[in-house]
């Protein structure tokens, strides 16, 4: 499957000088601008932690065979209901946030100050890459998604971010990403020992005001 090259992501920070950053993904067929109203909501409550940086990348833009074939931004292929998973995409574009993730590093945030963040098949990617990255991060948020390759999750896991904390978050009436399917990405990474605090709010595949309060309490906690 051939794709585009992506945009550049979309960068806001809270002040000058930022001391943390958060890398946030966005869904399917959406893109960086998605969740930039996110900082707006959550920047009184995150006025303790000091300047923020949040970093919106840009799927690239390819055929996604569960809507047709139709081209739309994904972060990889979704073949269908009890079809194998993209592997090759997954790893393709975490490839592309390990490098994001280095380049905060070298601008000066230490990995111990960086959250990976993601909804539905953002999600995914910040489970697949936090779970994985070799530096230890601040916490991993995962958003009505589910755990991607789950299976290999225990033999490609890390033990810089074995203690991890993960805040995970789905709406019971999600008819996208079903709730079992997040419950049981929630349950394995439990099973593994990883420190997951899980968050239900009655809604569809979306977000709510009550989930960014309890994000923004999140980051506080493990940014402050």
């Amino acid at each position: 499957m051939s794709t585009s090259d992506t945009r550049p992501p979309i960068e806001i920070e809270t002040a000058p000088d930022p001391r943390a950053t958060v890398l946030l993904m966005h869904g399917l067929g959406a893109d960086g601008s998605d969740f930039v109203p996110i900082v707006q909501e959550m920047k009184p409550a995150l006025a303790a932690i000091g300047p923020v940086r949040f970093v919106f990348p840009n799927a690239p833009v390819q055929p996604v065979t569960i809507n047709g074939g139709y081209v739309m931004p994904a972060w990889y292929n979704i073949l269908g209901p009890g079809r194998p998973e993209d592997e090759a995409g997954l790893r393709r574009s975490r490839s592309t946030l390990e490098g994001l993730l280095a380049r905060e590093r070298e601008r000066g945030i230490a990995s111990e100050r960086t959250v990976i963040a993601g909804f539905s098949q953002g999600c995914a990617m910040a489970l697949l890459t936090g779970l994985r990255h070799a530096h230890t991060l601040a916490g991993i948020v995962g958003l009505s998604g589910y755990l991607p390759l789950a299976d290999l999750t225990e033999a490609e896991r890390h033990e810089a971010n074995l203690r991890t904390p993960i805040f995970l978050a789905h709406g019971t009436r999600d008819n996208v990403v079903v709730p079992a399917r997040a419950e049981h990405g929630r349950d394995t990474l439990q099973r593994l020992g990883h420190p997951v605090e899980w968050h239900s709010y009655p809604m569809d595949h979306s977000v709510c005001m009550e989930e960014i309060g309890d994000i923004a309490a999140f980051l506080r906690r493990v940014l402050g």
